[in-house]
């Protein structure tokens, strides 16, 4: 077989969820989680995400606000969902379960879920665009120059994400969750170099890709460096707001920029995602072939690979000689 020197986009997407993988394709994803017992659980759902069918998510540097909006909600979703596998049995309903309950009825648990991932996008608002600009403004009894009070801020947020970063690494059981999230990667990277989904061409795929959400969260960082350079108020109270303000434009430029690395080998678009690949080292480990399994089981749920090879790289998977045990001679990335 003809290996590919440059990848093919396929549309596939996902993240690591506790002992497993969430792949998604289009609207439908796939949440394979590998229970306590040994087996591997997988549950198939639809997501059309907010303002479905609006014209606005098909607008560049628009649609990439609600995008990123999909992605948290799905995201807390699915995670709830896996950690409802190693849940202790016993634990007792709280009283604010039990208020939500009375309160929300049916509607209970997706009230919960967008308040939590109201939450999470409050705190990193405060954690890296705030918090950077109060540690910056340290500094303005003996740095006049507007420039280089930027500047300073810059590196201030870049400095607090990578710290962030680096401390949940050191978490005692987030390793597993890296591993994971290495063998979604792995997976994505073998059916878009023109593989053959197996456990063995996996394990030799690479664990980093220029899509993930490490690699938009460093563009994120990086935008919000160049607008905040040239859009200055003199009010401290006025330069917070429109840090916050500024969010949605952000998010929208960072999606597009991701975007296009995802889809493009142009040697700009490779320097410019080479920061996010290199932090990526951080967010995933190798995972072991069970792991691999996981995330194999989760995009056969949703994505008929062997098809997207055909018509991709033009060449048809013959069941029995992945059934034989024949592998991809290629050499590992």
């Amino acid at each position: 077989m003809k290996k590919s020197k440059c990848s093919r986009y396929s549309g596939v997407g996902g993240q690591a969820v506790l002992e497993g993988v969430m792949m998604k394709n289009k609207e439908q994803y796939a949440i394979a989680v590998r229970k306590p017992d040994g087996e591997i659980d997988i549950e198939v759902d639809v997501y059309q995400g907010v303002l479905h069918g609006s014209k606005l998510k098909e607008i560049p540097f628009i649609r990439g606000i609600f995008n990123f909006l999909d992605s948290m909600i799905l995201g807390m979703k699915t995670l709830n969902h896996s950690v409802a596998f190693y849940e202790d049995e016993e634990a007792k309903e709280t009283a604010t379960d039990k208020v939500f309950q009375r309160v929300f009825k049916d509607r209970a648990e997706s009230i919960m879920l967008g308040m939590v991932t109201l939450l999470s996008i409050v705190l990193a608002i405060a954690i890296f665009m705030v918090l950077p600009y109060y540690i910056a403004s340290l500094f303005e009894g003996y740095i006049r120059n507007a420039s280089v009070m930027a500047i300073i801020e810059g590196i201030m947020r870049i400095l607090i994400f990578i710290g962030y970063i680096v401390a949940i690494t050191m978490m005692k059981d987030i390793k597993r969750l890296y591993q994971y999230h290495g063998a979604e990667h792995k997976c994505i990277n073998c059916i878009e170099k023109g593989r053959p989904l197996t456990v063995h061409n996996v394990m030799r795929s690479s664990r980093l890709h220029k899509r993930c959400g490490t690699s938009f969260l460093f563009f994120v960082i990086f935008v919000s460096i160049i607008v905040f350079f040239f859009i200055r108020v003199e009010t401290p109270l006025l330069r917070v707001l429109i840090r916050i303000l500024l969010i949605p434009v952000i998010a929208g430029i960072s999606y597009e920029l991701i975007r296009l690395a995802g889809r493009s080998d142009n040697i700009i678009v490779q320097i410019l995602s080479l920061p996010g690949m290199w932090l990526q080292r951080l967010t995933t480990k190798e995972p072991d072939e069970s792991m691999v399994e996981v995330a194999i089981a989760s995009v056969d749920a949703i994505f008929d690979w062997k098809a997207y090879l055909k018509d991709t790289f033009g060449y048809e998977v013959d069941e029995s000689w992945l059934k034989d045990g024949h592998e991809d001679e290629d050499d590992a990335e």
